[in-house]
């Protein structure tokens, strides 16, 4: 296919976060969380040693209160992502679009010999390069859950976030 052959000339080093947050697997779920909340952050990457164990995110905190009444005693080792899509810091952010839309994951660890150097985010890549918007939007669906949409992009602001639906169209929370 001609797509695959673009580039954008922009690495994925260029733009990761080396800053990322990052815990031990056998943290408890609610220490996750308490960190989650006051850095203020989506998901945590778990991590023994600078090695990639998993990721939890919002996402798997959801399901897993879904399906237990209580977290007390719950490890995030126990209810994160561990099937785990990376990307070297080399790749160009084209490669890493493509990648998240494939796997639909919208964060990537950066690795290098399975040490995690960066964490890079879709949110990362539009801000750098917004062009890849509608590129990284193909294949999203809109999945209806009661009175909130799961994921999608808002018809108000065009953000990608959890979507609640408000009078016929789908808007994220700061747009609601």
């Amino acid at each position: 296919m001609e797509n695959e052959k673009i580039r954008i000339g922009i690495r994925v080093g260029d733009v990761m976060a080396r800053n990322f947050v990052s815990a031990k697997p056998n943290i408890s779920v609610l220490a996750a969380i308490d960190l989650m909340v006051k850095k203020r952050i989506g998901s945590l990457i778990l991590q023994e040693k600078n090695i990639l164990k998993g990721i939890l995110t919002e996402k798997d905190i959801m399901w897993a209160l879904s399906k237990k009444k209580s977290l007390e005693g719950v490890k995030a080792i126990d209810i994160c992502t561990r099937k785990i899509t990376t990307i070297k810091p080399s790749a160009d952010i084209y490669d890493a679009v493509r990648t998240m839309k494939k796997t639909k994951f919208r964060r990537l660890p950066v690795v290098v010999k399975k040490r995690v150097i960066g964490y890079l985010t879709l949110k990362d890549i539009l801000r750098i390069q917004p062009e890849l918007f509608e590129i990284a939007r193909e294949g999203y669906e809109r999945k209806e859950v009661g009175q909130m949409i799961k994921e999608g992009i808002c018809d108000n602001c065009e953000r990608f976030d959890f979507l609640y639906n408000k009078e016929g169209r789908l808007v994220c929370g700061k747009c609601r």
